[in-house]
């Protein structure tokens, strides 16, 4: 069963996009493989390892989380909401990331609020909820609802996921969840290493739409959708 997703993925001109596939060893639009950069302290197996889960899921800001279609919607049905959604805003500059630590895993983390692309996760979020598949037994076990707060709660059973509207926070996966020590060898390293991409400043320019063709196969980015202008 194909699961889709809506993602923020950095123009690929950019150097946000370049350091970001080459950090998590993937690219997921072309499928092109890198080796990881080398970290001190880190062995590159140990590096390949704290970045597989995210690497799987490719470089990415999550707008709306993976979702199955129902049974009477169309990928080409996706395709046209989409683009009419696209050409209905205009690009607007991401703003300041930062290398934090967010639930245990590091991330490239938005260091200010921004209501522009709060809204557009929020309009992505509610859009697009009448395309997925209903909520399973297992979806909801996978959630671990017991870890979550009442209102990440409702968000689960309204909106198919929790980490939306309120408790929404733009990120960009950078590992896994990793120990404290690795945590603090890593996060100066990728502060360094994401400082020229981060200080260039590239748009929101539209919205990428990511599949996963089987369970637990890699995403990949399989079309762009740009804003208007």
């Amino acid at each position: 069963m194909i699961r889709y997703a809506l993602y923020y993925a950095p123009p690929r001109d950019t150097l946000l996009w370049t350091a970001g596939v080459r950090w998590l060893g993937r690219d997921p639009e072309t499928g092109e493989s890198y080796t990881c950069p080398g970290v001190p302290q880190l062995s590159p197996e140990r590096v390949a390892a704290l970045t597989a889960a995210p690497s799987r899921y490719g470089w990415h800001a999550t707008l709306r989380a993976p979702f199955t279609l129902r049974e009477d919607v169309t990928r080409d049905d996706l395709d046209e909401a989409l683009g009419q959604f696209c050409r209905r805003r205009r690009p607007f500059p991401l703003p300041r990331l930062a290398v934090d630590t967010l639930g245990g895993f590091l991330a490239l983390v938005s260091a200010e609020p921004d209501a522009t692309l709060d809204r557009l996760a929020r309009d992505c979020v509610a859009a697009f909820d009448d395309f997925r598949a209903p909520l399973t037994d297992a979806d909801r076990v996978r959630r671990d609802p017991a870890a979550l707060t009442p209102r990440q709660r409702d968000h689960l059973e309204r909106w198919g996921y929790p980490y939306v509207m309120d408790d929404f926070l733009f990120h960009l996966t950078l590992t896994d969840r990793i120990a404290r020590d690795e945590r603090a060898t890593l996060a100066p390293w990728l502060e360094r290493y994401f400082a020229e991409a981060l200080a260039a400043a590239p748009q929101v320019d539209g919205i990428a739409l990511y599949a996963e063709p089987a369970p637990g196969a890699a995403f990949r980015l399989v079309r762009r959708f740009a804003f208007a202008g």
